[in-house]
């Protein structure tokens, strides 16, 4: 398998553990009184597993992102920015002058 394959997958398995925990909290903590509402409704799991699909689709979303992001960091450290953009310099900016409300041009 390719290493950019086993780098997904393995970032989108993180990605929904990250999910199941962050569910479990909002379900342990009671956050809005989600507890309740899902041991008392009939559609309790559905809305369990939706919470849990969905957010795993945000978190695996991100924590590969991050990964891919992670890996162009250069061996050395580096710098950081491009060099070109380091270098610039503020420029003065010369408004025209306004006497009475009317602008004058010098």
């Amino acid at each position: 398998m390719p290493k950019l394959v086993k780098l997904y997958i393995r970032n989108v398995v993180i990605g929904f553990a990250i999910a199941a925990a962050f569910v479990g909290m909002l379900l342990w903590f009671n956050v809005m009184n989600i507890w309740h509402l899902v041991t008392h409704s009939d559609a309790g799991i559905l809305a369990v597993f939706l919470l849990w699909f969905l957010h795993g689709i945000v978190f695996a979303g991100v924590q590969f992102a991050w990964a891919v992001m992670s890996l162009a960091e250069p061996a050395g450290g580096g710098k950081g920015g491009t060099p070109a953009l380091r270098d610039l310099q503020p420029a003065l900016a010369v408004a025209p002058k306004r006497e009475n409300g009317i602008k004058k041009i010098r």
